[in-house]
């Protein structure tokens, strides 16, 4: 019996060393893993159509791809076109990795199933934004909309940092900034919406949908504004000698 005992003792030892070397070589690979995790998948999946570049590409490729997978009602979500409609928006965004409405289509489908990788989708929509980025990285739409998914899963520092890197990109366009702008707003950030108008207007552009929605809650003075802006111009000029 008490070689038993003995015998049971000396492999329950055994089995709970291997747990603890086990544990600490898994504990020890999780820096590896996540940064596997992060890295998602290539830009350009082998043997597929693409990538091209939404913003350039306009012609038969965008119409084609657009004609069999990424019909309108692929678009609203309703059904798929080819197949699944996990299928034809992977298909979509794999041959055009920043088509902005596809990854606007994937952000809605995320928000409304509450999944981070809906019904045959082939990656993630963290992983398809991701490749987005990586694909165009100056994209200020693709910030913008990734912004928001972000912020629509509880990752605000995250939306605020892909917003920022957007509005140092766009410093001169005075349509991006309005619309990095809008997207600052609806995360109820008015300060850098203020400034998004702002630039906006300073750059010439009227700035009216995000000015108007900044009155409606109080955040907007127009007399405050145009003091703020004759401020600015004042203390641009050069100095006389």
């Amino acid at each position: 019996m008490r070689r038993r005992t003995a015998l049971a003792d000396f492999v329950a030892g055994k089995r709970l060393r291997r747990f603890v070397r086990t544990s600490l070589l898994l504990t020890a690979m999780l820096p590896i893993c996540a940064a596997q995790a992060q890295f998602c998948a290539p830009v350009a999946i082998p043997n597929h159509y693409g990538p091209f570049d939404y913003n350039v590409e306009k012609g038969g490729g965008l119409q084609q791809v657009e004609r069999v997978h990424f019909t309108p009602a692929v678009e609203a979500l309703l059904r798929g076109s080819s197949g699944y409609l996990g299928g034809d928006l992977s298909y979509t965004l794999n041959a055009f990795p920043n088509h902005h409405r596809a990854l606007a289509s994937i952000m809605r489908w995320g928000a409304t199933t509450r999944n981070p990788q809906p019904p045959h989708l082939q990656f993630s929509i963290d992983c398809y934004f991701d490749r987005a980025t990586r694909f165009r990285p100056r994209d200020t739409v693709v910030r913008s909309l990734y912004a928001m998914h972000l912020a629509q899963n509880n990752r605000k520092a995250d939306a605020m940092k892909q917003l920022q890197y957007a509005r140092e990109v766009a410093s001169e366009s005075a349509i991006s900034l309005h619309n990095i702008g809008l997207v600052y707003f609806e995360l109820k950030e008015y300060e850098p919406a203020r400034e998004a108008a702002r630039a906006a207007v300073a750059l010439g552009f009227p700035s009216v949908p995000l000015v108007t929605r900044l009155k409606s809650v109080g955040q907007w003075d127009d007399a405050r504004e145009a003091a703020t802006a004759a401020a600015s111009a004042a203390s641009a000029q050069p100095a006389p000698r």
